[in-house]
């Protein structure tokens, strides 16, 4: 099954303008044209864009993402160098997700304080 960029976009809720910019900045491999010039997905790219929102979400950088590509395009040899990247990208996001439920539980603390001397 081959996807519309208008598919993709409501699929993975990119735009087209980060859509193209993933392509060209290496994220994608070449993406097909049919007849009439427009880009065709495949499921693969589907899967890759999923799991590249998943690292943007958690703020891994456009330049460590091409990293981690450019490493799976080389093949198997690199899994060791792609784990890397992902254990400490884990260590990142756990660290953030560590300090936002510290920084809610103050805001929690507050919140009941203004919730007493309000009554």
């Amino acid at each position: 099954m081959d996807y519309s960029i208008e598919d993709i976009t409501r699929l993975t809720g990119f735009s087209k303008h980060t859509l193209r910019y993933y392509e060209k900045a290496g994220l994608l491999d070449p993406i097909d044209r049919n007849t009439s010039g427009h880009r065709r997905y495949t499921e693969q790219d589907l899967g890759r864009l999923n799991f590249l929102g998943k690292l943007r979400t958690t703020g891994m950088s456009i330049q460590d993402m091409r990293l981690y590509i450019e490493l799976l395009r080389q093949g198997d040899h690199t899994r060791v160098e792609r784990l890397n990247i992902l254990e400490h990208h884990h260590t990142q996001v756990s660290e953030q997700i560590a300090a936002l439920q510290d920084a809610l539980k103050a805001i929690e603390y507050k919140i009941q304080l203004y919730r007493k001397t309000s009554n």
